[in-house]
């Protein structure tokens, strides 16, 4: 397995090598590009695609591809900072606040979504179920609703879980699409639910911009909920009454809110009244710690979660931190059709870079950006992380054709869900980022 992994380690590094010196043989008046696209883009696409194929290696492509794509720039191009380590440094200089706060709020949201497992809402929800397919379009909704407040990745957990044990542990593959489905729509419209919404709160974003992804979202939940919930009836009925006399823990829920509130407090304050601070320090990632450490005696927080949680996070950062290197002046112009795009672009590449793109890029309603980003990538498996995860809990789903086929319903309520959010709430984008963000 080692070598494997070093065999392709080597591979992508020697391709993304090709691509930048091909690149550099045709370079133009605009820097090196191959068929009119920048060198940087192909890098970057290449990168993704060693993603979307390894993902049992995801930490070693998004590594490599900061290499290259760093090495590449300190030798051809320069940053925006300046040119050579100079400009490298500059330009980590001026990104760091923002992958600080992403690297303490990926890590504290772990703690904080195993406080909330441990709440044993998870197991007592279940008990107020219909016991007929509209159990199964409940749970659904509690799955839409936990995702709301909680990680998109948390939510498709505990969804799975609760479907292991409401339906005999025999779960359609079309309803763990739905899980997975459930938990991204309603992560897209809460900048706690998802880590691009958390991504677009760090730089700038109201709270109150994203909220417009609920309408889309809500529709598509709607739509595909109803086949899926039915499917997974007919395949297996679910069971009634589980885990009666369970009660919940209430140290722990009341540590969960205060860890959301604190999150919310403190950036809202930071935000209105500090607003030339925000760019300084990492405020938001400190205020979730300080929570945390505040209550670790009430309740005990599970640091076991952290060793695994960083090397996710430390991916995640590896390709936020290859999307701040791209000349995104040379992007398509934001537009509403572009942001209904990058929702199939993200069913197959990771959506934390595309997202990190079109935040530097600017111009987007990210309401809509939000919607497109956090739901498309549920029309495959692998297209987000909750997919991935989920699928590590049901072996059976790692098929984009099962996916597809049994999931249909997915991509039709994406569709559907956007056109309405263009009718109902209109495409109002945001030039100036922080000039919008209050």
């Amino acid at each position: 397995m080692q070598s494997n992994a070093l065999r392709w380690c080597r591979g992508l590094t020697l391709g993304l090598a090709g691509v930048t010196l091909s690149g550099v043989a045709m370079a133009g008046a605009d820097g090196p590009a191959v068929a009119g696209i920048p060198v940087d883009f192909i890098l970057f696409a290449l990168t993704l695609l060693g993603v979307a194929l390894f993902h049992d290696h995801t930490l070693k492509v998004g590594l490599t591809g900061l290499v290259v794509i760093s090495a590449y720039k300190l030798i051809f191009t320069g940053f925006n900072a300046g040119s050579g380590i100079g400009g490298l440094v500059g330009h980590f200089a001026h990104e760091w606040v923002t992958l600080a706060n992403l690297f303490l709020l990926l890590m504290g949201f772990a703690l904080l979504a195993r406080h909330f497992e441990k709440t044993r809402i998870p197991v007592i929800l279940p008990r107020y179920l219909p016991d007929d397919w509209k159990g199964g379009f409940v749970l659904l909704v509690m799955v839409f609703v936990i995702s709301s407040f909680l990680d998109n990745i948390a939510a498709a957990l505990i969804g799975g879980a609760m479907a292991h044990s409401l339906f005999r542990a025999r779960v359609h593959v079309g309803y763990l699409a739905a899980i997975v489905a459930a938990s991204n729509a309603g992560g897209s419209g809460s900048v706690v639910g998802d880590t691009t919404t958390t991504m677009m709160w760090i730089a700038g974003v109201s709270p109150l911009a994203v909220l417009e992804a609920f309408v889309g979202a809500g529709v598509a939940l709607a739509i595909f909920g109803v086949p899926a919930a039915r499917a997974q009836h007919r395949y297996s009925p679910i069971i009634r009454h589980a885990h009666e006399h369970t009660h919940a823990d209430v140290p722990r829920v009341a540590i969960v809110v205060l860890i959301l509130a604190a999150a919310v407090a403190v950036n809202v304050v930071v935000n209105v009244k500090f607003a030339h601070l925000a760019d300084s320090f990492p405020f938001l990632g400190v205020a979730v710690w300080a929570a945390i450490l505040l209550t670790a005696g009430v309740r005990r927080p599970d640091w076991e979660v952290l060793p695994e949680t960083f090397m996710g996070t430390i991916f995640l950062l590896s390709l936020v931190s290859c999307a701040s290197m791209m000349p995104v002046e040379k992007l398509p112009l934001a537009s509403w059709p572009a942001a209904l795009g990058l929702g199939f672009v993200s069913a197959v590449f990771d959506n934390i870079p595309l997202t990190a793109l079109a935040l530097k890029q600017g111009g987007y309603d990210w309401g809509f950006l939000a919607y497109a980003v956090g739901f498309g990538g549920s029309m495959l498996w692998f297209g987000s992380s909750a997919g991935v995860a989920l699928s590590n809990m049901y072996p059976e789903a790692k098929s984009v054709g099962n996916w597809l086929r049994h999931g249909w319903f997915v991509p039709v309520a994406y569709v559907i869900g956007f056109a309405v959010m263009v009718l109902v709430v209109g495409w109002h984008p945001t030039g100036d980022l922080k000039a919008g963000a209050h």
